[in-house]
């Protein structure tokens, strides 16, 4: 691996073990050894790449991912992210992070896209940017789904839009689950949206999974603003939680997961 990403990786299993975090994966098999592949994951938290990427280091390639634009801004930081080739996103012009992304994919690597484009406050799928379909449709790479739960514990979401963000929460001990899902084929010819619904529907489905695990429930009685409130916790509901999340007209609203 490259010296960055291989520094990267170093930094990010001391800070997972300092901090006491268990990082239980499955499925990485499901991630084509070779060639161009899409990688689309659900969003709870900040830090969500690095166990993204922590979860697919057995299958031993590393993953190009689409991170805000503004992580850059630090020169040190942009310098590690340039390093490892991620793709900043500016979500006022997104087509340059999609050309240089495609780009990638026509080289062979594997690219990384959060198509919720941020974090729910009602931590259920919210509406999705189309790119990450609409690059496996174009360049034929295999779209693989990656469903995550558990991170939103160490960073969780504000729940208004005046709030400051919350700042992390060093609780030692959480535990965080990655599903890698099998991969789905977008055809030349798919419609575009209908092919979104579909992505958004196994994101929906992989992450209410993992959220009915008994060890990520709530305790009885337990405040739980970082669980959804379909299933019992105290997140916002989702109709609050469009306020914040402001998604851009070209998002897919979704037809999956809770009313």
């Amino acid at each position: 691996m490259e010296g960055w990403y291989r520094a990267a990786v170093a930094a990010g299993h001391v800070a997972l073990r300092g901090l006491g975090v268990t990082v239980r994966a499955e499925g990485a098999h499901h991630l084509p050894r070779t060639g161009p592949v899409v990688l689309a994951s659900n969003h709870v938290s900040f830090p969500d790449f690095v166990f993204v990427q922590k979860a697919l280091l057995p299958a031993g390639r590393r993953t190009r991912f689409l991170i805000r634009g503004d992580m850059w801004d630090a020169p040190a930081v942009g310098r590690a992210l340039d390093g490892m080739r991620h793709v900043p996103v500016d979500r006022t012009a997104p087509a340059g992070a999609y050309l240089r992304a495609r780009a990638l994919l026509r080289q062979g690597e594997v690219v990384c896209a959060f198509p919720e484009a941020g974090i729910s406050a009602a931590y259920v799928v919210r509406a999705l940017m189309p790119g990450a379909v609409a690059l496996a449709r174009e360049t034929g790479a295999p779209l693989v789904p990656v469903t995550l739960w558990g991170s939103q514990r160490l960073w969780p979401q504000k729940r208004a839009a005046d709030e400051p963000l919350p700042r992390p929460d060093l609780t030692r001990g959480r535990l965080v689950d990655v599903r890698v899902h099998p991969p789905l084929h977008v055809a030349p010819d798919a419609p575009l949206t209908e092919a979104v619904r579909g992505l958004g529907q196994v994101l929906h489905e992989g992450v209410e999974t993992l959220q009915r695990l008994p060890e990520h429930r709530p305790r009885p009685g337990e405040y739980a603003p970082w669980y959804p409130r379909h299933l019992g916790g105290d997140a916002l509901d989702r109709t609050a939680s469009f306020v914040l999340d402001a998604m851009p007209r070209s998002a897919v609203l979704p037809t999956w997961g809770p009313t």
